[in-house]
């Protein structure tokens, strides 16, 4: 049976993460309260500012940057800048 959550950037209860996928105590808390749906949006998202932004995951600056854009996108409903993108619009 699916663990339920409500999740923090639906606003709605949700199948939550099977299991933490980010260290630490942000890890914690997207566990307790992002649903398997955002997440899975936000993995898009990060790999679109990845490819744009040509970040590179070994530099401690760029993997402070994308965690603070998942931070605002997961719990603060913010909308990550993305070159070229037009979210679409939410019914």
């Amino acid at each position: 049976m699916p663990r339920t959550v409500f999740c923090a950037h639906y606003k709605k209860d949700a199948d939550g993460l099977d299991f933490q996928l980010y260290p630490g105590e942000l890890g914690k808390r997207i566990f307790d309260n992002i649903s398997k749906e955002a997440w899975a949006e936000w993995q898009k998202k990060q790999t679109m500012l990845i490819n744009e932004k040509k970040l590179n995951m070994m530099e401690p600056t760029d993997r402070q940057f994308l965690e603070t854009q998942m931070e605002a996108f997961l719990f603060e409903g913010k909308e990550p800048t993305i070159e070229g993108y037009v979210p679409p619009k939410k019914p």
